[in-house]
């Protein structure tokens, strides 16, 4: 057998080195992935997370848990945050109120077409603002912010004068106009800056390519903007769905046409109200909240980053 030279051998022991030094990376690497131990401000944070969560849903919990209690219970001198004999019957004297049916339909038909609206005025506002030039614009996002400062309180009695002039009370349209006017200017300040992010050389290219400017704005604008327009949707849906000022003030004589949040009325007696009713119909009325939440959740969370691409 032939010896190698002094540094052919050389070589060889260097190779082999790297390569137990390579095979020993991995441990390295598992050795450095080991979990640190959390710092006191973090775990004071989180600590502090939970217990915000925690007060946060105990009211929920608590409309739930009494939705569920016997009516003795619910009396009781002495609540626990538990019941052993959950029942039904709550439930059963909400859902057997004659007019429970076409105040949910009702409150559907008012949250639904406030939110659509409202986006699609909103988008277009917020491409006004934010693509053009004229005269007047600051002044105008201005009013936008000034009109979320005046209470809604303050400005009841002069709406109730306005829809009885227009001829709307008593009307889903009493209902429907006065959250619309609401939701708009959140709605266009919050779009103003999702429309602000993308490139105006974007609309540039769509323009060299042949697309016109309406089929940019919904074919290229309106996807990217989408996330601002789901989480103003939120906004306005809650705001409109658990209305109960407007819908005392403007529906007056024509109950058929009130929504879910009159329906607790019906539970309020003067001597001995309905509390299990009450926080039943409650219970109900916060499923569609959640429903709609759920389907939405992913697209609060998303952002532009990613979909406009060079």
């Amino acid at each position: 057998m032939t010896e190698l030279r002094p540094e052919r051998a050389a070589a060889v022991r260097q190779r082999g080195t790297h390569a137990s030094g390579s095979e020993k990376a991995p441990n390295g690497r598992r050795a450095g992935r080991r979990r640190a131990p959390k710092r006191p401000w973090r775990l004071a944070a989180e600590t502090t997370a939970v217990l915000v969560a925690l007060a946060v849903a105990f009211p929920l919990y608590w409309m739930v848990l009494s939705a569920f209690r016997p009516a003795g219970e619910i009396r009781s001198g002495r609540p626990v945050p538990w019941t052993l004999n959950p029942s039904w019957d709550a439930f059963r004297r909400v859902f057997e109120q004659q007019e429970f049916g076409r105040y949910f339909v009702n409150s559907v038909l008012v949250a639904v077409t406030v939110v659509v609206a409202s986006a699609l005025i909103a988008f277009l506002a917020a491409t006004a603002v934010a693509r053009f030039r004229f005269r007047f614009r600051t002044t105008l996002l201005v009013l936008f912010l000034v009109a979320q400062m005046v209470p809604v309180e303050a400005l009841t009695i002069p709406m109730f004068f306005l829809m009885r002039d227009a001829g709307v009370l008593n009307s889903l349209l009493s209902l429907v106009l006065p959250h619309l006017a609401f939701s708009l200017p959140f709605a266009v300040w919050m779009l103003r800056g999702f429309v602000k992010a993308v490139p105006e050389a974007l609309e540039e290219q769509a323009t060299v390519d042949g697309a016109s400017r309406a089929r940019f704005l919904w074919q290229i604008l309106f996807p990217l903007v989408f996330p601002g327009l789901v989480a103003t949707s939120v906004f306005s849906f809650i705001s409109t769905w658990n209305d109960f000022l407007f819908a005392k003030s403007f529906i007056i004589s024509a109950t058929e046409n009130s929504t879910l949040p009159m329906a607790l009325l019906v539970f309020f007696d003067t001597e001995t109200p309905d509390w299990g009713g009450v926080m039943a119909a409650s219970t109900v009325m916060t499923l569609p909240v959640l429903v709609f939440f759920v389907l939405v959740h992913r697209r609060l969370v998303s952002g532009l980053g990613g979909a406009v691409k060079d």
